[in-house]
């Protein structure tokens, strides 16, 4: 047993005095469509409902040991800031989380009801790199030590005890573990402690945002030019330079990357399906399993349920997104004759599985057209090409803009 096994072992026992381990639950309804033993890993059951606790903890506990400041401070504007909060009030320490003013009121009241009297919540900057400049600089100027949600020994150690759990309730190791990939705190603490254990992994990162990837690909760090934030718990611009030495040597075709309108579609079957709550970064193990189907027949895998952060607002686009990716939801710019009986034809095109969700003219002239922004949802994607074909054939002229990124955020 190497050095960082036997002290991630340590720290998971001293995790007891603050939180139960987390369930490791065997799937039926997964196991039963890949013909597989999927395991899920509730880390999105932990108090703070993600596993960013764990390395808080474990950071924050050695710092203290050490006799180095009873001091903290973090910025963040989601699960690290939760599990720092919850990390002060058990520790009982001052510490100041620096947040942006962006930040949705869910997220502040859930941070301060975790830390109490213990913690302060500054809320500074439109953009996060101006408030973890503040964060930086308040850490300059009074000696509060700053913990970082990745990029910390201690904090990789701290999430290393996911695998502690994991190899204990399951009483051996998995065939494959599939973890989620942000910064990397979680996926190097699991590398690390299954060091020599004979361990397949998979990292999955949202397509938006896949650090690991481009890192292994230039075997070096980089720091991508854009970020999409959609799956906000895993989309990092650059990872860690502790955690890339620990993964540097992974093979890059490991490393997956997840459309974040699929992370919606398995977002929202484990909630009907299964009752179960991920945020969108928590979904990424498991959506991932469509990916490797091929792999997986017969063995036992563990899928990491990162995070269960889910704020209900983001529903409806959650769904819309669902709907898209699955071809079961388009927007069209159509060209509507400006004459009586129009509207009428073109309702007439549509199938019995056709539903209009929108209907709104965007111009209105006295031209012999007008413009109108219409989005139908469809009982199958096969359903879009009948109607598309049948617009046509009609005289109908239409500019399908579902995947228009731009024209999209303007008008829907």
């Amino acid at each position: 047993m190497s050095s960082f096994q036997k002290a991630a072992e340590i720290t998971c026992l001293k995790m007891r005095d603050l939180f139960p381990e987390t369930p490791l639950q065997k799937n039926e309804y997964l196991s039963n469509i890949y013909g597989a033993n999927i395991y899920l890993k509730r880390e999105d059951l932990s108090p703070v409902r993600s596993y960013k606790i764990r390395g808080a903890f474990n950071a924050m506990g050695k710092a203290i040991e050490a006799g180095e400041t009873a001091q903290f401070v973090c910025a963040s504007a989601g699960n690290h800031a939760q599990g720092f909060a919850y990390a002060c009030q058990h520790f009982g320490v001052k510490g100041r989380i620096y947040m942006p003013v962006t930040t949705p009121q869910q997220k502040i009241t859930k941070t301060a009801s975790f830390g109490g009297k213990t913690i302060e919540i500054i809320m500074q900057g439109d953009y996060f790199d101006e408030t973890l400049k503040a964060a930086i600089q308040y850490s300059n100027d009074t000696g509060a030590a700053m913990l970082p949600p990745f990029d910390h020994l201690d904090v990789i150690e701290g999430q290393a005890s996911v695998g502690v759990e994991i190899l204990n309730q399951l009483g051996t190791t998995p065939d494959m573990i599939i973890t989620p990939v942000g910064g990397g705190g979680l996926s190097s603490g699991l590398v690390k402690y299954f060091d020599k254990k004979n361990v397949d992994f998979k990292f999955c990162e949202p397509e938006g945002g896949r650090s690991l990837y481009h890192a292994l690909h230039a075997k070096k760090l980089v720091t991508l030019d854009y970020v999409d934030n959609f799956v906000d718990g895993a989309a990092v611009a650059r990872i860690g330079n502790n955690n890339f030495k620990i993964l540097k040597n992974q093979n890059i075709k490991n490393v997956l990357g997840i459309p974040e309108g699929r992370i919606c579609t398995t977002i929202t079957e484990m909630l009907n399906i299964e009752g179960i709550v991920l945020e969108p970064a928590g979904a990424l193990a498991i959506d991932a399993l469509k990916d490797i189907r091929d792999q997986i027949t017969g063995k036992t895998i563990v899928c990491i349920a990162s995070g269960g952060n889910f704020d209900f607002e983001r529903l409806p686009d959650i769904k819309e997104r669902a709907l898209r990716f699955e071809g079961l939801k388009k927007y069209f710019i159509l060209r509507m004759p400006q004459r009586p009986g129009a509207l009428k034809d073109f309702l007439n095109l549509l199938g019995p599985d056709d539903d209009i969700a929108r209907f709104e003219y965007l111009k209105k002239s006295a031209r012999n057209f007008g413009s109108v922004l219409i989005g139908i949802e469809s009982g199958s994607a096969i359903g879009f090409e009948e109607l598309c074909k049948r617009m046509t054939e009609n005289g109908f002229s239409y500019e399908d803009i579902t995947n228009d990124d731009v024209l999209a955020q303007i008008l829907i």
